[in-house]
């Protein structure tokens, strides 16, 4: 059994931590040119992780919303996950 097998809100669990986890990591290398704690070099690549993580966690809620036969429920919160890892992921691409 695949874990894309499981029920919605177990992915759109899965989704939220993951997304959340991608945030934390582009928001790290963003607070250390703030306070220059560390070499900015040296945590250039946490934007590529935390980067793939948010892209992993879109498409775990567009795989979510695009199921057949689910509850309006998990389609209201795949919808605003979409909508919130979009506005992330523009965000610490433009920054």
């Amino acid at each position: 059994m695949s874990w894309m097998d499981k029920d919605p809100s177990k992915l759109l669990q899965r989704c939220f931590i993951i997304g959340l986890i991608g945030i934390i990591l582009c928001i790290v290398p963003l607070a250390n040119k703030v306070m220059a704690v560390f070499d900015p070099a040296k945590l250039a690549f946490l934007n590529g992780f935390g980067l793939l993580a948010q892209l992993l966690a879109l498409s775990i809620a567009v795989y979510v919303l695009r199921m057949r036969k689910i509850a309006e429920g998990p389609k209201d919160k795949a919808k605003s996950l979409i909508i919130v890892l979009a506005v992330s992921l523009i965000f610490f691409i433009l920054q």
